[in-house]
């Protein structure tokens, strides 16, 4: 990953906003490249929850760009964002239980399967990457978990939904995103009451973004010894209420 992803996007998780897949693979074989080039972790802040993450360990790691045979995966990395708010609704069931929960910018599923485990009964993951719609439906199976629907569309731009809670982890790394989350998250707590969490482990456009006058901090988690060095500079991760 060193190359595939650069230590940049690594150290801001960055994600792509290209979706379509480089030449390489058909459908069909998607789940089965997933299952020969990842690895079953449970090296990160909610080991309870197995995942097929791209390791140090995997050939992949450090392979060259044009032998990826997707767009880059982020679905692939378990990010700090993503963790602290999987840490988060184990440790506080209650937040979701009962109620309908949003995963945008899923990635491996993670904070969605931590959703179902704490029981939520509707949840929606959403990704952009339709590679990641595969892994999140492995990682499911992985944890004895129902098949969790996958939209993979740029919602945020549309009308708001109905959602008890909406969760978003390592989202806040582009102004223009920012500002657009920004928006359209206020119009979902405005119109439904809905709860938003966001994990972040305090990137400078984060940080420095408007949205923190309206951010209350719920819990800070120091990150794994295996995060930190994928992650420079970062040592620990925390989950925000958003309250406009």
């Amino acid at each position: 990953m060193h190359v595939l992803l650069g230590s940049s996007a690594r150290a801001r998780g960055i994600r792509s906003c290209h979706t379509s897949r480089k030449q390489g693979l058909p459908a069909s074989k998607v789940k089965e490249f997933i299952e020969q080039n990842t690895e079953i972790s449970k090296e990160h802040l909610t080991p309870e929850i197995r995942l097929m993450l791209l390791t140090p360990r995997c050939p992949f790691w450090h392979g060259r760009p044009d032998s990826w045979p997707f767009a880059d995966p982020y679905w692939a990395i378990y990010w700090p964002g993503g963790q602290a708010l999987s840490r988060y609704l184990l440790d506080n069931p209650h937040v979701v239980r009962n109620g309908s929960v949003l995963d945008i910018g899923s990635g491996c599923g993670a904070s969605a399967i931590a959703a179902c485990m704490s029981g939520a009964s509707q949840v929606m993951a959403n990704d952009i990457d339709p590679v990641a719609a595969t892994a999140i439906a492995l990682n499911c199976e992985l944890n004895n978990v129902k098949p969790i629907p996958v939209l993979t569309k740029n919602i945020t731009g549309s009308d708001p939904e109905r959602w008890s809670v909406i969760v978003l982890g390592d989202m806040f790394y582009d102004e223009q995103l920012a500002d657009g989350l920004h928006y359209w998250l206020g119009q979902c707590i405005h119109r439904y009451k809905t709860k938003v969490l966001i994990g972040d482990p305090g990137r400078p456009q984060f940080v420095s973004h408007k949205i923190q006058r309206q951010l209350h901090k719920m819990m800070e988690y120091p990150l794994p010894e295996c995060t930190k060095q994928e992650n420079y500079g970062l040592t620990s991760t925390s989950v925000w209420s958003y309250q406009p």
